[in-house]
């Protein structure tokens, strides 16, 4: 059996733990803070205490590091939708979400914002008014 059998991702994950906060799409409901256990591309898997269900639209919050994007770490706003919602094995009864991402927004300390939506792949870049 070849990689792709076995894995179907497009693309590679990396093991990151760190901190990040998750709201509900249009919700009144408060940001909960979770802990990322990998990221890709086009997703995140985090350990929650909070119950998310599949095909709930979310923004998700999270400092993406350095060792991934190859430039000083930089806050990340992404929008996507719930895919997978498991509970977690020696982890105390925290859920693991798969989220894939739809859109996401880029704030880089050189002064622009990147934003990228996965419906049609396009960058769009513009100057930060202080």
């Amino acid at each position: 059996m070849t990689r792709f059998q076995k894995d179907r991702r497009l693309a590679g994950r990396y093991s990151v733990k760190t901190p990040l906060r998750v709201r509900i799409w249009k919700s009144a409901i408060p940001e909960v803070a979770a802990e990322s256990v990998n990221v890709s591309q086009h997703g995140i898997y985090f350990a929650t205490d909070s119950r998310l269900n599949e095909g709930e639209a979310v923004e998700v919050f999270f400092s993406m590091p350095s060792e991934i994007i190859g430039e000083p770490s930089s806050e990340w706003r992404c929008t996507g939708h719930v895919v997978r919602v498991e509970a977690m094995e020696a982890t105390g009864g925290k859920l693991g979400v798969g989220v894939q991402f739809d859109c996401y927004e880029v704030s880089r300390s050189k002064a622009v914002d990147a934003m990228v939506c996965r419906e049609r792949p396009k960058r769009m870049i513009s100057e930060v008014v202080p």
